[in-house]
C-alpha cells in the first residue's frame, strides 16, 4: 500500500515532498503521465547538466512537460489565452534531503465559466500525477 507524504497548496501551485529516491520519483512521474493519456513533450535535466559542467555536488533539478492534444484543442477553443498553461509542467528537485514534486494547477476562478469547468476537470488529473510520483 502506498503511503502519503507532505503536500501543500499555495494558490495554484501544488507542492509535495517525499523521502522516496529521486530516480524513483522521476520514473513514477513518467508512468503516471502515460496512464493519464498524456505524452511527454520535453524533459530538462537541469541539475545533471550543471553537474556535467563541473559542479559535481549540485542537486537534482528536472522539469517534465506533457500534453494531450485533444485536451489542448478543447481548452484552446474555449480561449486562445489558455496557451499560457501548456504544456503541463511538473518539476522535481532535491531540497533538505527530500524530493519535491511541484506543478501549477489551472485557475478555476476566472471570468470564463467554460475555462473554470475545464480546469476543475483537469486539476484532479494533475494532482493524481503528482501524488502517484511522490507516494511511497
Amino acid at each position: 500500500m502506498r503511503q502519503s507524504r507532505a503536500a501543500q497548496r499555495d494558490g495554484n501551485v501544488l507542492s509535495v515532498e517525499t523521502g522516496k529516491p529521486y530516480d524513483e520519483v522521476l520514473a513514477e512521474l513518467q508512468v503516471a503521465i502515460a496512464e493519464h493519456n498524456f505524452r511527454i513533450t520535453g524533459h530538462s535535466r537541469v541539475g545533471k547538466v550543471i553537474r556535467e559542467r563541473g559542479a559535481e555536488n549540485f542537486p537534482e533539478y528536472d522539469t517534465v512537460q506533457f500534453c494531450n492534444l485533444t485536451l489542448a484543442k478543447t481548452v484552446l477553443e474555449i480561449t486562445p489565452h489558455a496557451i499560457a498553461y501548456m504544456p503541463c509542467n511538473v518539476v522535481t528537485y532535491q531540497f533538505q534531503g527530500k524530493t519535491i514534486v511541484r506543478t501549477h494547477l489551472l485557475p478555476e476562478d476566472t471570468d470564463n465559466p467554460a475555462l473554470n469547468q475545464f480546469a476543475a476537470e483537469m486539476n484532479p488529473q494533475l494532482k493524481q500525477i503528482v501524488d502517484f510520483a511522490a507516494e511511497q
